[in-house]
């Protein structure tokens, strides 16, 4: 019967994997159901294997119907401090955290702003996903804006930040894949102060509302090496609150 349960998993549409530490690392109520069935029946094989078939379905008829992101492409934003880590060094983990605490209700207030969801938080950086490019844009050039207000012990943080569109795997509360490592290097190959988008991210921009500058020469370990990346401005003024 396990053996069967197991086969008919593999069979259902979703995650048949749902069930590891990766897979219900996340908060929703689909996440913390698998993980609390994962835990209390590791000794009941098969009445584990059933329940978390029937969450995997109930997880993938939720996304079949927009509840959930599936296949479904987004926008991938990355940001991060510049030189943060030198500056950190020098004052102390106080001061540091006392920035990054900061830092974080700015570019929270910004994402959410533009209907945007957080998904993880690395040190000074942090990954977010949105619908469409252009929210993700006009986000990360706000948070830009906001965290360069801030200023902690008199030193003015400065962000960059980088976008790029694809259809990571979701699992648990993160996402996965090529698409998520593109957008981290477009990322990372910005100034202080600039946001890159890569050719995908761009090609579903309205170029009549950014201005977009190519960037000649991008190269990036885990990128494919004809993609193109532009540095993108839009004259804004950040949004209240």
């Amino acid at each position: 019967m396990y053996r069967a349960a197991k086969l008919v998993r593999e069979l259902l549409p979703g995650d048949h994997e749902l069930g590891d530490p990766l897979s219900t690392a996340g908060d929703k109520p689909s996440h913390l159901l698998a993980r609390r069935v994962a835990e209390t029946t590791p000794t009941r094989p098969l009445v584990r294997e059933l329940g978390l078939g029937a969450l995997q379905l109930w997880q993938a008829l939720s996304e079949a119907q927009g509840r959930g992101r599936g296949d479904a492409e987004v926008a991938i934003l990355f940001t991060d401090l510049v030189d943060f880590s030198d500056w950190a060094l020098e004052v102390g983990d106080e001061a540091a955290l006392e920035l990054l605490r900061k830092v974080g209700i700015e570019e929270e207030a910004a994402i959410c702003g533009r209907e945007g969801e957080v998904v993880k938080r690395m040190g000074d950086g942090l990954m977010a996903v949105f619908k469409d490019p252009a929210s993700a844009v006009a986000a990360a050039h706000e948070a830009c804006y906001r965290v360069g207000a801030l200023e902690v012990r008199g030193y003015r943080p400065r962000m960059r930040a980088g976008v790029h569109v694809g259809r990571p795997r979701r699992l648990g509360g993160d996402y996965l894949g090529v698409d998520v490592n593109i957008a981290a290097r477009v990322a990372a190959a910005a100034s202080a102060d600039e946001v890159l988008v890569s050719g995908p991210a761009c090609e579903r921009l309205d170029e009549d509302a950014f201005e977009l500058r190519r960037r000649r020469r991008f190269k990036a370990k885990g990128a494919p090496k004809e993609m193109e990346v532009y540095s993108v401005e839009r004259p804004m003024k950040p949004a209240s609150g």
